[in-house]
């Protein structure tokens, strides 16, 4: 499955792209390959091998909390979004 991936923030600057395209079945699939492609990613994704609970990412605008986890199963043109914590005044 052909994937979108748009990345946010301290994401974007970690693999300095804003969205890129990449074969995946599942959400855990998608971090994992960025992890290993982009090194600086993996820190920010995961800690104690856990994924870290202020990464927020949706599927095609629902989030993965919503549908099956890091487990959500993706299908052709899917776009995955990872932002990093959100915060306002």
């Amino acid at each position: 499955m052909m994937v979108k991936v748009k990345l946010f923030a301290n994401f974007r600057e970690a693999a300095g792209k804003r969205e890129l395209e990449m074969k995946a079945t599942t959400v855990r699939e998608v971090i994992d390959r960025l992890a290993s492609e982009y090194p600086a990613m993996k820190d920010l994704f995961f800690r104690d091998g856990e994924l870290r609970d202020y990464v927020q990412i949706m599927v095609n605008g629902r989030h993965i909390n919503l549908l099956g986890g890091v487990d959500t199963e993706l299908e052709d043109d899917d776009v995955v979004a990872i932002f990093p914590p959100v915060s306002g005044g």
